[in-house]
């Protein structure tokens, strides 16, 4: 049994997951923001109630990243 780390996260998960985005960055919590940000394009994720929400249409900042610091994903959809 394994006990809570950051941000509630189990410690084992949070070491094997990765960024969505293609590099697959290793991901860094920051309990302050309740969010784990990847260490090679800068996107934020946040973590709702304990669970990390990796969609990159829910990524905030990033290479693609518009004025406001949201994704400016223009694929449409």
């Amino acid at each position: 049994m394994s006990t809570a780390g950051p941000l509630g996260l189990d410690p084992a998960l949070l070491e094997i997951l990765a960024c969505p985005a293609p590099d697959h960055g290793e991901l860094r919590a920051d309990v302050d923001a309740s969010t784990l940000t990847c260490t090679v394009c800068g996107r934020t994720y946040p973590v709702t109630d304990g669970i990390p929400v990796l969609l990159l249409s829910e990524a905030v900042g990033g290479p693609d990243a518009g004025p406001d610091g949201g994704s400016s994903d223009t694929t449409g959809g």
